[in-house]
Order: structure tokens, then C-alpha cells, then sequence
């Protein structure tokens, strides 16, 4: 049946698909497009969709509005028996002579947006229902739970909705869908203006939308919805983003164009996905299927190449209107940005925030989310499921500002903004800090002791490395201390270093270098209780302690070392060193080398 209209969808012998009112009993519209009898139809509850499969092997997809032949599935399985659909998702199966297939139709990313306020409109179907996120506490959210928001009926559109978006200024809505746009209304949802559109994207904000009818017809309307130009580019255009410039997609490479004489600014040789612009117009991101670029616009540059041209521009556009600052390996979902943050989700179902090349995790996200939106007020950044349901997260706008201020180097700023980011978030700071070369301000505000420990060390600062050490002692940070305060010739707190971490080689080497046969002797001692038979050796040889080094390696059962060793520096102990040796060759079965070997004793 055909949803909220009293229809039925039939498919006959003769390959036609006919669609009836089972009021009237009257035929509606006969569809064309099988060279075969039609064995199996559906309506799509979700969907303006008619499914009609034929014993040609091919199964059509009509648009339950207009009747228009959307699409021809075919995958080579001989003859269509059946088609099937799962209410709630975008999956259809399609069963053959010679198999199955499940189809996902579309994507799974809801048909909504939200204005500065925090009013969301969404779209279910045709129907138009609208939330607003202000109602709710901003101080009672908790991060990744679902809000719970009245929702209200706005209206209905008369085109299903594919994509809607607010105007820069939150005034209106455009909707696109069925190859039309209709822009209403934020607040009353009444019909301002209407048109032919495969896509609306909107300015910067003064007002002007674009429209992108079919891959070669490009149009420019102001703000009294008027068609002030138009654009036909050569080559065809594949998908169309708004912002402080125009962008056109085409198949390798993305054009942006100016609002205003719609000249060729600059094209830049990639593959796109997506183009997101910031609200002052000066960054954009490009996201690509592997990884994003962040450019900086150079509305200064533009401008001057426009005076000097005395404005016409170069068919090659300018150059320097545009500077890649930071390429990213991250596939963007979905990405907004606030200031000069750029936060998005990526593929891994991350939720992550960007200040130059600094990318931070805010979240691990359970299930695929979309970003609708930032409000400051909240400092809370919004995204929404598949389902509609609206979920948050806490990311402080302090944080980003700060972060932002450092980034265009602008630190007497930075300094008035730092009051007012919590304690709570000084240590994350300070990583930025650090990442952006700025580790003496990174250890002023870090709160980790390992990690202040890290950085003093770093800046070479070894009394106040030692102090954090001696209060949160470990082996890594004294280790770490060990090796700089020997470069710089500290040798008193280069030995408490390797003391605390047990460092016998080192100790070695020190004591060595400096002579120092006690500390030697010492370390000999405790060497050998901890195992460290080379070292204690070495320390025992060193200090002439020889009778040390022959019961150390007869202990460690290394009885041809000891009686070689014995002969040399203690002959007495030669017969005992020599009958240890043959009575563990003895016990490994070694009889012959045994009594091959003989005491200088016995033949004296």
C-alpha cells in the first residue's frame, strides 16, 4: 500500500507496474521500464520509493511522487522473485533464480539542523517536528546520554526531504528533495520561496543562496530570493558547497568561485567529499575518503588580485588566495567548526576537535553520530543518531579559545583567556602547549608530576626534575634524570639517579671513571645479591678483591672461568677450582674430557 495515500502497487504479465486507488478503483499511473512480466512490487514505508522487480532480472526504483524512474538494480541472478524491506532501515533484499542480495538504499545520517540558539528542526519523512535544546539544563547533561527534548509538529514539506539546512542567520530553511528546493521559515514554517534544485547551499551570511540544477547549471539568488546569476561551467559538477566562497565539485578536483562575479578563485586538484567553512570565512576544510586539509583564505589576496585585474580575474584564479596549513590522515564523517577548532567525527566513530595540527579525542563514541552542531553558551558540542535522538558533549569554549589564541601566536591574548580555563583542564593545556614548542609554559601549567618530571627534563631543569622524582619516585623518571644530569656533569645527582633505579652499569662506569674503590666494593655487594654476576665481577676485579671474583664464579657454576682464573691469580686455590670443574663435567656425562683434564697439583 502507499503509506498515508490510499494506493496499491500492482505488477502484471505484460511489464507494467500500475499504481491504483483502491477508493476509486480507479488506475493512478501505469510505470514502464520492465522487458519482462513483473513478478513481485512494494511500497517503502520509509522511503518515496516503489520497488518492482521482473522476470528480466532487473529491479526499478520509482519515486512513489512523481513517478520518475530513479534507478535500475541489476547483479547478472537471473529472474526476480521477490523484494523485501526491513521497516526502520534502509535495507532492502532482493531475492533470484541464483541468490540473494540485501541493498542499503541512501544514508543513514538524519535530515536535520540546528540554528545558533539550539532549535533543532528535523525531518521524518515528509513531516517537519522541531526541538529546542534550550530547554533542557545544560548543567544536568551528561556526556553521551540521550536528552530527552518535547518535540513539537512544525508543519509538512512537499517534497521529501533529502537535505535541510538553516540560513546563516537562522531565519530560514531550505529544503532539497524529488529535484526541488523550498525555503521556509525558521520559526512559522511558511513557503518564502520555491524552485528546481539537486542542491541549495547558502553563503556566509549576507543573505544569498546557490543552486546546483543537474552537472552544468549553476544559479545565484539574493537575498529577496531573485536570481541574480548564473553559472555554466564546462565540465560537470558533481556536488556544490556554500560558504565565503562557491565550491564546485567536480570528478577530480574542487573550484571555488567568487559570490560575487562568480570568477574563478582557485582550483585545487583533489578528490573531495565534503568542504567545510569556518564563520569568519578564513579556514576551510576539505575532506577527502583518506584525510583532510585544513587551508587558510586569503580574503586580502583575492581583493588585491581584483583591483590590480580592475575586476577580472586570471582564468587560472589567484594563487595566494588560498594556503594549505595541515593535512590530517583522518576520514571525516562529519565536521563543524567553531572558531578556528575544527571538530569533527571520524570513521572510527571518534568525536575529535582540531586547533592547527593538534588533534585531541573527545570522545569514543558508541554507534555512528552526527554533528549538528556548537552552542558557547552550553559549551557543549550537540550530534544526533540515525534514530534522531540527540546526544552531547562537553568541550569548553575557554579551551578552544585559548588553544585558537596560541595558534596565531597571539600569547598576550592567551594570557587573559587562561583565567578562565578550569584547573581541571590546565594538564591537557599544557600537552597543546608542548606540542606547539612551548615547554616552559607547558610546565608551568602541567599537574601530572610524571609529566612536569618529563618536562623539566626536557628543559634541562635538574633540581627541579630531582625534586618531582624524590616525591613520586620511578624508575623511568630517574632513568631518564641519570642520563641528564651525566651530560651536564652533575655526578652527585647522577649517582642518587642510578642508585634509586638500579642502574649497576652505570654505577660502574661512574665509580670507575672517578676511582671511587669503595663505592666499587659496595656495588660489588649488592650486584651480586641482585644478580648482576658481570657487573659484580667486574667490580670485585677492579678492586683487587680476587677472592670475591673466584667465589662468585664458582657460585654461578662457571668452574673452567674459575680454575683458569685460580691458576692465574690464586694457584693454592687451583685443586679445588680443578675438581669442581671435572665433577660437573662428571655429572654431564663428560667422563672422558673429565679425565683428560689434570691438576698442576698432581703433577708437580
Amino acid at each position: 500500500t502507499g503509506g498515508d495515500k490510499p494506493y496499491l502497487v500492482s505488477g502484471g504479465d505484460d511489464g507494467l507496474v500500475k499504481i491504483w486507488d483502491y477508493q476509486t478503483k480507479a488506475c493512478v499511473q501505469t510505470l514502464e521500464g520492465h522487458a519482462h512480466n513483473v513478478s513481485c512490487v512494494a511500497f517503502l514505508p520509509d522511503r518515496p520509493l516503489i520497488l518492482s522487480g521482473s522476470e528480466d532480472g532487473t529491479v526499478n526504483l520509482w519515486h512513489s511522487n512523481t513517478y520518475r524512474l530513479e534507478s535500475t538494480l541489476s547483479y547478472g541472478l537471473d529472474r526476480c522473485w521477490s523484494v523485501a524491506y526491513l521497516k526502520g532501515s534502509n535495507n532492502i533484499a532482493l531475492g533470484y533464480d541464483n541468490g540473494t542480495v540485501v541493498v542499503m538504499l541512501g544514508k543513514d545520517q538524519p535530515v536535520a539542523s540546528i540554528d545558533g540558539s539550539g532549535k533543532l528542526i528535523l525531518a521524518r519523512h515528509n513531516e517537519i517536528i522541531t526541538q529546542n535544546i534550550r530547554n533542557v539544563d545544560a548543567t544536568t547533561m551528561v556526556d553521551g546520554e540521550r536528552l530527552q527534548l518535547p518535540s513539537k509538529e512544525l508543519g509538512s514539506c512537499e517534497v521529501y526531504p533529502q537535505k535541510l539546512e538553516h540560513s546563516p542567520n537562522g531565519r530560514f530553511v531550505a529544503v532539497c528533495g524529488d529535484g526541488e528546493f523550498i525555503i521556509y521559515t525558521a520559526l512559522a514554517w511558511r513557503n518564502k520561496s520555491y524552485g528546481q534544485a539537486d542542491e541549495l547551499v547558502w553563503d556566509a551570511g549576507g543573505g544569498e543562496f546557490a543552486t546546483r540544477v543537474g552537472g552544468h547549471d549553476i544559479r545565484v539568488f539574493n537575498k529577496a530570493f531573485n536570481e541574480r546569476q548564473a553559472l555554466r561551467p564546462a565540465y560537470a559538477v558533481e556536488g556544490l558547497y556554500g560558504g565565503a566562497l562557491i565550491a564546485l565539485r567536480g570528478a577530480d578536483f574542487v573550484a571555488f568561485h567568487d559570490w560575487e562575479t562568480l570568477q574563478l578563485v582557485r582550483r585545487i586538484d583533489v578528490v573531495a567529499e565534503q568542504i567545510y567553512w569556518s564563520d569568519d570565512g578564513t579556514l576551510v576544510s576539505i575532506a577527502s575518503d583518506t584525510s583532510f586539509f585544513l587551508l587558510k583564505f586569503n580574503r586580502e589576496a583575492l581583493d588585491a588580485a581584483l583591483e590590480a585585474s580592475a575586476g577580472q580575474l586570471d582564468t587560472e584564479g589567484v594563487e595566494e588566495a588560498f594556503e594549505l596549513t595541515h593535512e590530517i590522515a583522518e576520514k571525516v564523517v562529519t565536521g563543524r567548526w567553531v572558531g578556528d577548532c575544527f571538530i569533527y567525527t571520524n570513521a572510527s566513530n571518534r568525536l575529535n576537535y582540531c586547533v592547527g595540527a593538534e588533534v585531541s579525542t573527545l570522545a569514543h563514541l558508541d554507534r555512528t553520530l552526527f554533528i549538528l552542531g556548537y552552542l558557547p553558551k552550553d559549551n557543549r558540542v550537540y550530534l544526533v543518531d540515525k534514530a534522531g535522538s540527540v546526544v552531547s558533549y562537553l568541550l569548553l569554549l575557554s579551551v578552544l579559545e585559548y588553544k585558537t589564541a596560541v595558534v596565531r601566536g597571539d600569547m598576550e591574548t592567551a594570557e587573559k583567556l587562561l583565567p578562565r580555563v578550569p584547573e581541571s583542564e590546565h594538564n591537557k593545556i599544557a600537552r597543546f602547549l608542548d606540542s606547539q614548542g612551548m615547554k616552559e609554559l607547558a610546565l608551568q601549567l602541567a599537574t601530572d608530576e610524571d609529566y612536569r618530571c618529563e618536562l623539566a627534563i626536557a628543559l634541562g631543569q635538574l633540581e627541579m626534575a630531582a625534586s618531582i622524582a624524590r616525591k613520586s619516585p620511578s624508575e623511568l623518571k630517574w632513568r631518564q634524570l641519570s642520563s641528564l644530569a651525566t651530560a651536564k656533569g652533575d655526578f652527585d645527582l647522577a649517582k642518587e639517579c642510578m642508585t634509586e633505579c638500579n642502574d649497576f652499569s652505570g654505577l660502574v662506569t661512574l665509580f670507575m671513571s672517578k676511582g671511587d674503590r669503595a663505592g666499587l666494593r659496595d656495588l660489588g655487594d649488592k650486584a651480586a645479591a641482585a644478580g648482576k654476576m658481570n657487573v659484580a665481577f667486574l667490580c670485585y676485579f677492579s678492586t683487587a678483591q680476587t677472592r670475591e671474583c673466584l667465589e662468585l664464579l664458582i657460585r654461578t657454576a662457571r668452574y673452567a672461568e674459575a680454575a683458569f682464573f685460580a691458576r692465574t691469580y690464586m694457584p693454592s686455590e687451583v685443586p679445588r677450582a680443578v675438581e669442581l670443574w671435572k665433577a660437573d663435567l662428571r655429572k654431564r656425562n663428560a667422563i672422558k674430557v673429565s679425565d683428560a683434564i689434570a691438576s698442576p697439583d698432581a703433577h708437580a
